[in-house]
């Protein structure tokens, strides 16, 4: 039987994989090709899928970003890296954009080809984050660490920043030049020395005011630090997998993401390849605004089908919404958000105020008087006036119950909330936690979505053990805090922005998000907590589905809502948009148009504080007793950080 002819691609993915491993000096990197690339996981190279019509400006992109990785393989130190990074956010940017610089000047230097590959990524980068487009931009605006990495890449290499960039390079040089000039001439003399590179570019922060005062005495310390800032190592590695636009100065792994967008080709599973499978595209990234994937037909659980179960958890993430996205993009992305809902966050606005009134009606202050001791009343002084022997008066501020209150908004993440949707709903949970903070409510905002499409790095595991019938869920979660309940609104008001993100958005798996929510509610002091879940439909993930039964997800949220509107102290409150989530939850309601999200939010939370906590409730016997909610996974899955 004749064999299967070979795709046009494949001899330039071979001698790609065989120049990586030859630049990295590491004849066991895996390079592998794939929709959630480019990104570096450990021995793990994940480059983007070429193009069948494969052009010399897209494999030069391509290789690049393989150069890149190499490089960082090479030549990079994770550990002393995380030992001498700031811990301001903008100097953490720009001391990676300077390190970045450093390993791509080794790789420049030594061999014209990476050279050239480098350049080429270089400028795929910048033009897609519309760098290299003559927009007018003024000093604030421009993105520092970016315009750093360019002039430390000139430094070092002699190389002058691509023509489209020049003009962005201008704006900052002048005043970068002044204030740091000369420890940037120090730099050509440590790059091959990471850790005394690491010192001078520290330096050159303390010059531009980006990082905090490095003393002799505070170098030692960074020991101690190391052990705190290493775990980041993951999410350095990982904050661009999958996700859109490249935040600048970050690592080359991080870069291109979002070619599944304008790229058919790169929505195939890693798998397919390996296994010799026909590869399937994957149609999702390319919905509409709320455009919704095929829900499986959910129909009753059979006799002796398995307990609900994960295969591998150790690619699941609960990872805050600030180390997805640098500082600076994060701001650009909330500036587009105000942009786009300017009209709608007017309307909310309003209701939101008559929340505010309707709570701090609640808050009239009640006072107990002629006590003996507490606060002194002034206003009975005067008897003590006209009779010196009477008492002195003192008085008492009632407690108010709803003020101990905690409410968490859980929103969807899935592909099917790209576009208006996702926007009204972080517009919403901005101004409510907002106008909930005003009135001594804490407010908490999380997402959920996965890391990669049609399983991630668990379905290779899984394909890699030999494909094990019935694994359970199979797809890598990503869990994101866009606001902790602790933190004040004004800190995490942009981290809302990174909804907008392109590529964010995946599959739903609605039950462990809920899990992991009313978890993080559980552990919480409040005597009252409310959870608020914004969904848009069933849950969905290709990947589980594809070896599980067809209402395996919705299943298991099934049970996760039973246990915790029976026998948890959580008040549970469910919105969909444009689906019936009433067949889930208890106390749901679904909306048709997104522009009533911010309404119902606002009348349902005013319905809940007017009515009597669970607390309550279950102290006068109208609930089950407590009990704690429990996952259904066997031991080993329930690892999956809370």
């Amino acid at each position: 039987m004749a064999s299967k002819p070979e795709s046009p691609t494949e001899p330039f993915k071979r001698a790609l994989a065989h120049a990586a491993r030859s630049l990295a000096e590491m004849p066991d990197l895996e390079v592998v090709f794939s929709g959630d690339g480019p990104q570096l996981l450990g021995k793990r190279a994940v480059l983007p899928h070429p193009p069948r019509d494969l052009n010399s400006k897209e494999a030069a992109r391509i290789r690049g970003l393989a150069d890149q990785m190499a490089l960082r393989l090479a030549h990079h130190d994770q550990l002393a890296h995380a030992r001498a990074r700031p811990s301001t956010p903008d100097g953490q940017a720009a001391f990676e954009s300077i390190e970045q610089a450093r390993l791509d000047a080794i790789g420049a230097n030594a061999l014209g080809g990476v050279r050239g590959n480098l350049t080429a990524a270089l400028e795929a980068r910048l033009e897609k984050q519309g760098l290299t487009r003559n927009v007018a931009m003024d000093r604030q605006s421009a993105p520092m660490a970016e315009i750093l990495g360019l002039m430390v890449r000139e430094r070092l290499t002699g190389d002058a920043p691509p023509e489209g960039a020049k003009a962005l390079v201008d704006i900052l040089r002048a005043d970068i030049e002044s204030k740091a000039g000369k420890d940037l001439d120090r730099l050509a003399a440590a790059i091959d020395d990471q850790v005394a590179f690491s010192r001078v570019s520290r330096e050159i922060l303390r010059d531009l005011d980006l990082g905090e005062e490095m003393s002799d005495a505070t170098e030692s310390s960074d020991e101690d630090d190391g052990e705190q800032d290493q775990p980041d190592q993951t999410s350095d590695e990982d904050q661009g997998e999958g996700e859109g636009e490249q935040p600048e100065g970050s690592s080359p792994q991080e870069t291109e993401a979002s070619d599944r967008e304008t790229e058919p080709g790169d929505e195939e599973m890693v798998q397919s390849e390996q296994d010799g499978e026909p590869e399937e595209s994957d149609e999702s990234p390319e919905m509409g605004d709320g455009a919704k994937p095929a829900r499986p037909d959910a129909g009753p659980a059979q006799p002796g089908e398995p307990a609900y179960k994960i295969f591998t958890n150790s690619y699941d993430e609960v990872v805050p919404a600030e180390d997805l996205c640098d500082a600076e993009e994060l701001t650009r992305l909330r500036a587009y958000l105000d942009q786009q809902l300017s009209a709608l966050s007017s309307v909310v606005s309003r209701l939101a105020n008559k929340l505010q009134r309707r709570l701090l009606a609640q808050q009239n202050r009640a006072w107990t008087f002629d006590l003996e001791e507490g606060m002194l009343d002034v206003a009975r002084l005067t008897r003590v006036i006209i009779d010196p022997t009477a008492p002195l008066s003192f008085k008492q501020e009632e407690d108010q119950e709803f003020r101990d209150t905690v409410v968490t908004l859980l929103i969807d993440n899935s592909g099917s909330m790209r576009g208006r949707p996702i926007m009204v709903a972080a517009v919403c949970a901005d101004i409510l936690a907002r106008t909930l903070e005003r009135c001594g409510v804490k407010t908490e905002v999380l997402g959920f979505t996965t890391r990669a499409w049609k399983g991630g790095t668990s379905r290779d595991e899984w394909v890699k053990a030999g494909k094990p019938p019935a694994p359970g869920r199979l797809n890598d979660l990503r869990h994101i805090i866009y606001k902790a309940a602790d933190s004040p609104w004004r800190r995490a008001r942009k981290n809302l922005g990174l909804m907008m993100r392109e590529g964010l958005l995946k599959e739903n798996i609605d039950g462990e998000a809920l899990m992991w929510a009313h978890q993080r509610l559980i552990g919480r002091p409040e005597a009252r907590r409310i959870l608020m879940v914004i969904s848009d439909g069933a849950p969905v993930d290709d990947s589980t589905l594809s070896v599980n039964s067809g209402h395996y997800l919705e299943r298991h949220l099934r049970q996760v809502i039973s246990e915790i509107e029976g026998k948890s102290p959580v008040e549970l409150i469910a919105i969909g948009i444009g689906h019936d989530v009433t067949r889930y939850y208890r106390r749901a309601v679904t909306i048709v148009d997104v522009e009533q999200l911010g309404g119902v939010l606002v009348e349902q939370l005013a319905a809940l504080f007017d009515e009597e906590p669970r607390a309550v409730k279950r102290a006068r016997g109208l609930l089950a007793p407590l009990q704690t909610v429990q996952p259904s996974a066997p031991k080993a899955a329930r690892k999956v950080p809370a």
